[in-house]
């Protein structure tokens, strides 16, 4: 087996100058504590809210972490800076919560930008989107729960429609690859639908839409199987990406609060082992779908690696993709892209306050999950000191 070494933080760290490093390190040192990360992110929101003069520090320190710029103009550097080290970008048009028919175009105008900026940039395969960027919830919650639509429900759902379908149409023509997020289980159907109709519109030669299955969820390892099932039968190919999940606890609330049985895992360890049992399948299959592996979990990069060695597959198969979050897990990515795997990272971008729901969730996620951040500080150190040490 090709046993990676992800402890390999002069790699992980090459594209960060010693001032990136330190202030990663303190970031990753204040999320280590909840009560700082609290206060923290309590602060941020208040500077947002009330228009207060302390963006330009919130920009230096979460906002350069975790985003690659505020336009196109800005992510140009970073992505080119990522190119450098043969690290592809999943270029992300981070911005949330539009609410009515003029931003839902917006948004397609937006996107249009975006692809067309990734054109002729190779290191730019995958444009990710949010169907709720496209068109309101609760047109998606009823469509997924089966409730008749309203004739402007119809309407509106015909244009959400057309917003993705425009989108994939352009990724498309211009060679690069949807990454379609899954996002609550309550408006999850109407996605899944949308998005098997645009894999079957756009996969028949080659993967252009993947569809994301929340590992964290009981049923989904199940539902990748009957997708596959359904793009064999329908001749398309079959676009997986998966992760663990981003919702776990606003599901079980609400699968609480309205007395039904919580979609989610119940344990960690039901989450792996699914997350790793759906690498095995793809892996079986990779004749007739594509496997994008979004993960922060070293063992799970491993496995991939190892599954590519044992058969005997090149390390940057056309239908297995590996990648992180921008800012976060430097020691997967760059080690990855150093062996020549196709390794990349989601990279948000978007004015501040924008951006700032989606930095809230990184900040909040560091805080809580178990592991993460000391992982993040102690590489990061330990990077620190082999600099100190190789110039004295």
């Amino acid at each position: 087996m090709a046993k990676m070494s992800f402890d390999n933080t002069e790699n992980a760290f090459k594209y960060k100058s010693d001032k990136e490093l330190k202030r990663a390190q303190f970031l990753f040192s204040t999320m280590s504590s909840p009560n700082a990360a609290s206060l923290g992110i309590s602060l941020a929101k208040w500077v947002i809210n009330w228009n207060l003069p302390f963006k330009g520090l919130i920009k230096k320190t979460i906002y350069e972490q975790f985003c690659g710029g505020e336009n196109l103009e800005e992510i140009s550097t970073t992505t080119q800076r990522l190119a450098n080290y043969k690290v592809g970008v999943c270029l992300d048009y981070g911005v949330e919560g539009a609410s009515d028919e003029a931003a839902f175009d917006a948004t397609v105008k937006a996107f249009e930008d975006t692809i067309l900026f990734a054109a002729n940039k190779g290191n730019i395969p995958f444009i990710p989107l949010k169907i709720t960027g496209f068109g309101a919830s609760e047109i998606l919650e009823k469509v997924s729960a089966g409730t008749t639509l309203t004739e402007a429900e119809n309407s509106a759902w015909l244009r959400i429609k057309q917003r993705i379908d425009k989108v994939c149409e352009l990724c498309s023509q211009h060679s690069k690859m949807v990454l379609i997020d899954a996002e609550e289980s309550w408006m999850q159907q109407a996605m899944d639908d949308l998005t098997d109709e645009m894999m079957e519109k756009y996969n028949k030669e080659k993967v252009v839409v993947f569809n994301t299955f929340q590992m964290y969820r009981h049923d989904r390892l199940a539902f990748i199987k009957a997708s596959h099932k359904k793009a064999k039968e329908k001749s398309y190919l079959l676009g997986v990406k998966i992760v663990r999940g981003a919702y776990m606890e606003k599901e079980r609330d609400r699968a609480l609060e309205k007395g039904y049985l919580s979609p989610i895992q119940p344990n960690k360890e039901a989450t792996d082992r699914d997350f790793n049992l759906a690498i095995d399948y793809c892996f079986e299959n990779l004749n007739d779908l594509a496997l994008f592996i979004g993960t922060h979990n070293e063992a799970s990069s491993q496995k991939g690696v190892d599954l590519l060695a044992a058969k005997g597959l090149p390390n940057n198969h056309p239908h297995i993709f590996f990648s992180q979050l921008y800012g976060m897990s430097d020691n997967i990515t760059f080690n990855l892209a150093a062996e020549g795997y196709n390794a990349s990272k989601y990279l948000p971008y978007g004015a501040l306050k924008d951006v700032i729901p989606y930095l809230l969730r990184r900040a909040q996620e560091n805080t809580s999950v178990a592991g993460q951040t000391s992982r993040e500080l102690f590489l990061i150190n330990k990077e620190i000191a082999r600099r100190k040490s190789s110039k004295s």
